[in-house]
């Protein structure tokens, strides 16, 4: 879109106009990724995640990291779940992996992505996601004993959250979920609770685009995340933790960025570290480790997304 000249007022209906033809433009992915979700609540198929914390721990830190990457659920309602977890035993090593994968891509979050960024980044970010939950629960396994994982729990896990989840992922999943009309319900309450969530963060983010495009930040953030250089990827990766609202706001803004000027290598290495130290993840860890774990826990993602904004800047 041509930059827009005159006052702010004469600014308000290109911009307006420009975010809801970008919303309209991933309205189709909009409609398949809450749907996916919807479904998988319903048949309460996230019971299957219990499964990656038994057996052998080497191949528990795999699949931990694996779901992780893959599930649909967000941070407030594996609060309980991990909780219950660590207190009777489960590793450290296989929540860790989960935790570092699991904010950073789920089947909605892939579905936008590939929408506005395409599928290559898309595929990249889960790769990314799984990789980085396999280091960091790697990590923790072989330095288990240090005084930084050593009992790593807080004496009285706060496991409050957002959702009104108190007894998540028992039972076994029904996948014919429209045969009960309980699960119907939650099929509904879950798509349009989903419809509002993403609407409203993409709209949010589409709206900021437009004003980089109105106001032409070309120069600006081609200047400073414009390389893809050890430097740039790494100050992406420091700006996107504590900047990071919200991984679907965050695939819309990338998208202006990138067309303003943001290296590849940049807006990965600023999704993986703003998704894993985002308020929703960040809460789930500190609420139940103590603080040391915590830190650990945010180093191994900034030194993760690093090595992720290199790899996809070196290929893409």
């Amino acid at each position: 879109m041509d930059h827009f000249n005159g006052g702010g007022s004469t600014h308000f209906v290109p911009v307006v106009t420009f975010a809801a033809k970008a919303f309209a433009h991933t309205g189709v992915f909009i409609v398949i990724a809450i749907s996916m979700v919807a479904y998988v609540k319903a048949a309460g198929a996230e019971t299957i995640i219990a499964k990656a914390f038994t057996g052998n721990q080497v191949r528990m830190v795999v699949y931990a990291a694996m779901i992780g990457g893959l599930s649909p659920f967000c941070s407030c309602e594996v609060i309980p779940f991990v909780a219950a977890l660590l207190a009777v035993g489960a590793p450290l090593a296989a929540v860790m992996a989960f935790w570092l994968s699991s904010p950073l891509m789920d089947p909605a979050m892939f579905t936008i992505t590939w929408a506005e960024l395409g599928l290559g980044f898309a595929v990249a970010k889960t790769v990314a996601a799984v990789s980085l939950g396999l280091m960091g629960g790697y990590v923790t396994m072989f330095f288990a004993k240090s005084a930084v994982f050593a009992e790593p729990l807080r004496e009285q896990p706060q496991i409050g959250g957002c959702c009104s989840v108190q007894k998540p992922f028992q039972g076994k999943p029904v996948w014919r979920f429209w045969t009960e009309r309980a699960r119907r319900e939650s099929f509904r309450a879950s798509w349009i609770e989903n419809a509002l969530f993403l609407g409203k963060w993409l709209m949010i983010a589409y709206l900021f685009e437009a004003l980089m495009v109105t106001y032409d930040t070309t120069e600006w953030v081609a200047k400073v995340l414009g390389g893809d250089g050890v430097g740039t990827i790494l100050l992406a990766a420091v700006l996107g933790m504590p900047a990071y609202l919200n991984g679907y706001a965050a695939v819309g803004l990338l998208g202006g960025l990138l067309d303003q000027g943001m290296a590849p290598g940049a807006a990965m290495s600023f999704v993986i570290a703003g998704g894993v130290s985002c308020i929703p993840a960040a809460v789930a860890v500190w609420a139940l480790v103590k603080p040391r774990v915590f830190v650990a826990y945010l180093g191994i993602a900034l030194v993760g997304a690093l090595g992720a904004g290199l790899v996809w800047g070196a290929i893409a």
